[in-house]
């Protein structure tokens, strides 16, 4: 069966090299050994596939899909220079973040949303750090070990990955019946700021800074409804004693949520 043809750049996909394993990694060690241009553009030209494999999904995105391709190479070569052997991480989980952030940084390029290039530099991370845990560990972890391995917030890697995700209109339909269309702006519901993840994130932090008794009393307090009295029956401590251990406990609260 015949490969089907499509020019892409000036490129017939059809005719694009695949890099084997092991070709892959001599040549990796060759160039990170000598930085050959010659080499470096075999990478290249054996990776492209990856650049179509990405540019996949923007194909109802734009018209003009040779200047995507064109930054989407942009994102592999940067890929190539930085990858790192050592991590024991295929290119294709270290390149495709990187091939799809510089297409969404093009496509948004034109729109009103803007996203740091440090901000999406710590989504790359976080991505390549999700797959070197999920490999390591059997299971996917969470944004808490994530962080941790990375030595930055929790928080702030969750709002790095939520910066990479494509921005939805509010009137995308969503639903039809043949009857009324149903938007995406009628099914959202304001629940406050309470509820947002990254307030929930900063106070369950800041909770676990405290004592286990300090946890429990606040808990008695202000979730089950005791009276300090109450309280300090129930611990076998006086009232005066419960009240600066709440005291105590709500001071460290602010400082941290500060």
């Amino acid at each position: 069966m015949a490969k089907k043809s499509v020019m892409i750049s000036g490129v017939n996909t059809s005719e694009l090299k695949v890099l084997s394993n092991e070709e892959m990694t001599e040549l990796f060690k060759e160039y990170q050994k000598t930085h050959d241009t010659n080499v470096k553009q075999k990478l290249i030209n054996g990776n492209l596939k990856l650049v179509l494999s990405v540019l996949r999904k923007y194909t109802n995105r734009t018209d003009n899909l040779d200047d995507l391709f064109q930054v989407g190479v942009i994102g592999l070569i940067k890929a190539i220079e930085n990858f790192d052997l050592s991590f024991g991480l295929k290119l294709s989980t270290y390149a495709c973040p990187m091939i799809m952030g510089e297409i969404r940084r093009c496509l948004r390029d034109n729109n009103m949303l803007r996203v740091s290039r440090s901000l999406k530099d710590m989504a790359y991370k976080v991505l390549q750090m999700r797959e070197y845990l999920t490999n390591k560990l059997g299971y996917v972890p969470s944004y808490e070990e994530i962080a941790k391995q990375l030595g930055i917030n929790e928080i702030d890697a969750v709002i790095a990955v939520e910066s990479t995700y494509e921005p939805v209109s509010m009137y995308t339909p969503i639903y039809n019946d043949g009857g009324d269309t149903i938007y995406l702006y009628e099914q959202l519901e304001d629940k406050g700021t309470s509820n947002d993840i990254g307030n929930k994130m900063a106070l369950q932090n800041a909770i676990n800074k405290l004592t286990k008794r300090e946890q429990s009393i606040l808990n008695d307090r202000y979730i089950i409804g005791k009276t300090q009295s109450e309280i300090s029956e129930e611990l076998g401590i006086s009232q005066a004693q419960v009240s600066r251990i709440e005291s105590g406990a709500i001071k460290t609260l602010k400082k941290v949520l500060k």
